[in-house]
């Protein structure tokens, strides 16, 4: 099935209140802008992009055009959530793995969001014939790293202040990976 043919489609979250979920597209920068002005400062500290500025989300959106990232939003009428998004490296030799990264609005925790889009993207990385998904976080994330073992995901790798915070510290690089292959539809089996 093609992916657009997936969205939008409705999910009931377990605070019983009602998302769409689809997939984001370049009319969506406006809102990822006022969605970022909702996350703390360690919310986007380890972002790949900085979505809290245009230029930021004009790279993702370039990202997306060329099909190195597929993400998928959750909105209450023109509010965005959160957002689950899988991004894919050209290379040839990992062209079969994707990395994962999700980010929820602080007034949506807890409420379940946060499962539904992970179990979502992994329909989406199947049916963009990845086999491997990898997320990162840092091991203070314990909240992250939670959800990422419920869904089945194991530890990989520990890398040793591999990362730097906004201060010039180092942190730590947790890297969890899932295998797909064994992935039936659905992600907490």
């Amino acid at each position: 099935m093609a992916l657009d043919a997936r969205y939008p489609k409705d999910v009931i979250l377990r605070d019983k209140s009602r998302v769409a979920l689809r997939l984001m597209t370049a009319a969506d920068a406006d809102a990822i802008l006022r969605f970022a002005g909702t996350l703390s400062p360690d919310d986007l500290l380890f972002l790949r992009t900085d979505i809290s500025t245009k230029e930021g989300v004009a790279e993702w959106l370039a990202n997306m055009a060329v099909g190195n990232t597929t993400a998928v939003v959750a909105t209450k009428g023109d509010e965005i959530l959160g957002y689950v998004l899988v991004s894919r490296n050209a290379a040839r030799w990992t062209r079969r793995v994707g990395e994962i990264r999700v980010n929820i609005a602080p007034n949506k925790r807890g409420s379940g969001l946060g499962g539904a889009l992970t179990a979502e993207i992994f329909e989406v990385a199947r049916s963009l014939g990845l086999r491997k998904l990898s997320a990162q976080m840092t091991p203070d994330q314990k909240g992250a790293r939670a959800v990422f073992e419920h869904l089945g995901f194991q530890v990989e790798a520990l890398l040793a202040d591999w990362v730097e915070d906004r201060q010039g510290r180092t942190r730590d690089l947790l890297i969890m990976t899932y295998d797909l292959d064994g992935f039936t539809g659905h992600a907490d089996e």
